[in-house]
């Protein structure tokens, strides 16, 4: 069984990035697992604890690890991804030398209720994970606008077009995940 671990960058109770990993979730195939890993609780990251990491730090990296493949779902915040999901990709890459994150496939999803869908968050993260030497799934690139009018009141997508084209994000993440495990 593969496991694809679900970092979602809103750490707001029933954020719609939230919402959105859930969907995507379900549409994982056979043979493969979503787990979700919450990054709320971490602690801000600190170089002190290289040497003493708080227990937080390495649960998280040890659960990342067991990783096939990372779901990124963030919102935008001032043009960029969250802190929080910043603070969890410091701590997770570090210490320098022994990265969790290293040759783990992704795949990023960014929303927002604007129309520019999170652009800016969908760039930024991507430059992080390029130096993380995580492969992201190239094509097709998800940035869900309006997502406020996407998602029903049980929190799931009512537009059949967008689940087609998580759908086909999904099965590139596979494909990508296939041949890094190969």
């Amino acid at each position: 069984m593969a496991k694809v671990g679900f970092v979602v960058g809103s750490i707001r109770k029933n954020s719609f990035s939230g919402q959105l990993a859930k969907n995507v979730a379900e549409l994982l195939p056979a043979g493969y697992e979503a787990q979700f890993i919450e990054i709320a609780h971490l602690p801000l990251y600190n170089q002190d604890y290289d040497e003493n990491s708080p227990e937080s730090y390495k649960t998280f990296r040890e659960t990342v690890k067991a990783m096939d493949g990372i779901v990124f779902v963030t919102p935008e915040h001032n043009r960029s991804f969250p802190a929080a999901l910043k603070n969890a990709l410091d701590i997770g890459s570090r210490p320098y030398g022994q990265s969790v994150w290293n040759g783990k496939p992704a795949l990023i999803i960014s929303n927002s209720p604007g129309s520019l869908a999170g652009f800016g968050a969908n760039h930024h993260l991507r430059q992080v994970l390029a130096f993380l030497n995580m492969p992201v799934v190239q094509q097709p690139e998800i940035y869900i606008g309006q997502v406020h009018e996407l998602l029903g009141q049980d929190g799931k997508i009512t537009n059949q077009s967008t689940i087609d084209l998580l759908k086909s994000a999904v099965g590139a993440l596979v494909s990508l995940i296939q041949k890094f495990k190969a």
